[in-house]
């Protein structure tokens, strides 16, 4: 499976958030602006992830959007399969696919299922908290001077 843009920019768009959570709401622009991301492509990822139940929506003039649950509580194999679909690297191993006529004797879909199995948990186990920590870690690492005489 390869992650598009619609994932990366999605996760970078909630990843954003997540950052600025309990700092209020942020606008699409101010997210498109500090990520790079073209507007109008933010506001389509952020209908399907507010469609999920990920993210939720404030108008007004100080309006914009937040984080539906806390930061550690969104996976990001959550993010992905909204995003995305289905976390499989083939179609012989999604939910309700069974075109395949050899699927019972196939040694293949094995290897296929075990890359899902591994694939989705990674991406479950993994919140929009740990990259958090992972972003201020590696801003803390890039901070550090290091000086030699």
């Amino acid at each position: 499976m390869r992650i598009s843009t619609r994932g990366e920019y999605g996760v970078r768009a909630m990843l954003d958030l997540a950052l600025h959570h309990g700092q209020g709401p942020i606008s699409l622009k101010t997210i498109a602006e500090r990520q790079d991301i073209s507007e109008h492509y933010l506001e389509q990822l952020i209908a399907s992830l507010r469609k999920a139940g990920l993210v939720t929506s404030v108008r007004g003039a100080q309006g914009g959007y937040l984080l539906a649950k806390e930061p550690s509580e969104i996976r990001i194999g959550d993010i992905i399969r909204t995003l995305e679909g289905p976390i499989a690297p083939m179609e012989c191993v999604e939910e309700d696919h069974d075109s395949c006529v050899k699927v019972e004797r196939c040694a293949t879909r094995v290897l296929w299922q075990k890359l899902q199995a591994s694939m989705e948990k990674v991406l479950d186990n993994t919140t929009l908290a740990c990259l958090c920590e992972e972003t201020l870690r590696l801003k803390a690492k890039d901070d550090s001077f290091m000086y030699h005489i």
